[in-house]
């Protein structure tokens, strides 16, 4: 069985837990550790079950909580290696580091972690309900890129935690090295692609046969366009490495989209430049001859609200 927990999805953060009946894996997480495990207590998933935290890309809305959660929970964090070094430039914009100088760092945290695990153990009472720490200022750590673990992997190159096999693909994204995924375990496919300015071949082709999809449609153009942002946002949102508009996720659906996922959630919509209506009727619109197959498992993300665990 596989398991697909949207946490959080929208410009202010995104975050989604897919877990096996062995493997629990984190995809991004762009709340506060606090929210982060706010959000796992009200859909029922245990957090200390995590094995490991999986990046899309460095953006704010997607790593906020990135090295606090890791570190509470004392689990890798899997990036490309483009990624990290960008998420690392974003974690100190105002101090210069080469990534040598960061790697001699973080051998010294590590050497400092070991030191206190030999020391004798010392009793902590600990508060009945969940903290991050690491949240205060008091209680930074001298590196704050600093990880209980970092995995590379390369886009178009498969790999595996626990039970899962995860297949990254490139998206087109004003990043460092965006991605999207798909997961496979217990003969079932789920992916996640979101944060893609348009639909190039590599992803059509990724997505195929997934029981599961995460799909972007962020914004409607007209409401994009007439909207508050500056020209210069808006021609970014609007662009190839942009974001996916309802039009361009309705074209998809339309004329490409196999029909073989039991569930299609649409994700990362605007709070300001969308409508949860839109952006359904849009896609139902698209699926007006295949509603079928899909009968009511046509799914919104919410930005405020986990969804109900899609279970497969």
């Amino acid at each position: 069985m596989m398991r697909m927990t949207v946490l959080a999805s929208g410009s202010k953060g995104n975050s989604t837990l897919v877990s096996s009946s062995r493997t629990r894996i984190l995809v991004d997480a762009g709340l506060s550790c606090r929210e982060l495990l706010k959000r796992m207590q009200m859909a029922n998933e245990d957090p200390a079950a995590i094995d490991a935290l999986l990046i899309t890309h460095e953006h704010q809305d997607h790593v906020q909580g990135v090295a606090v959660l890791a570190r509470k929970l004392g689990v890798p964090v899997y990036f490309t290696q483009a990624t990290h070094r960008a998420w690392m430039r974003w974690m100190m914009p105002h101090k210069r580091m080469t990534y040598a100088a960061w790697l001699a760092l973080r051998q010294q945290d590590l050497a400092r972690r070991q030191a206190a695990e030999s020391a004798p153990a010392v009793a902590i009472a600990v508060a009945e309900e969940v903290e991050c720490a690491d949240e205060g200022p008091a209680s930074k750590p001298e590196d704050p890129c600093s990880l209980p673990g970092v995995e590379y992997f390369a886009a178009g190159t498969g790999f595996s935690i626990g039970d899962i096999a995860v297949t990254p693909f490139t998206i087109p994204h004003d990043a460092a090295d965006p991605v999207g995924f798909v997961f496979e375990a217990d003969g079932v496919r789920m992916a996640i692609a979101t944060d893609l300015g348009y639909m190039p071949p590599n992803v059509k082709m990724a997505i195929r046969n997934c029981d599961v999809l995460m799909l972007e449609s962020n914004h409607d153009l007209e409401m994009l366009r007439d909207g508050p942002y500056p020209w210069s946002v808006k021609q970014r949102v609007m662009s190839r490495v942009g974001h996916l508009s309802n039009e361009a996720a309705s074209d998809f659906l339309e004329k490409n989209y196999d029909g073989n996922a039991s569930y299609v959630v649409l994700a990362h919509l605007s709070e300001c430049n969308n409508l949860p209506e839109l952006a359904r009727v849009t896609a139902e619109r698209a699926l007006r001859d295949r509603m079928s197959l899909l009968a009511n498992k046509l799914i919104l993300a919410q930005q405020d609200a986990p969804l109900e665990p899609i279970c497969l």
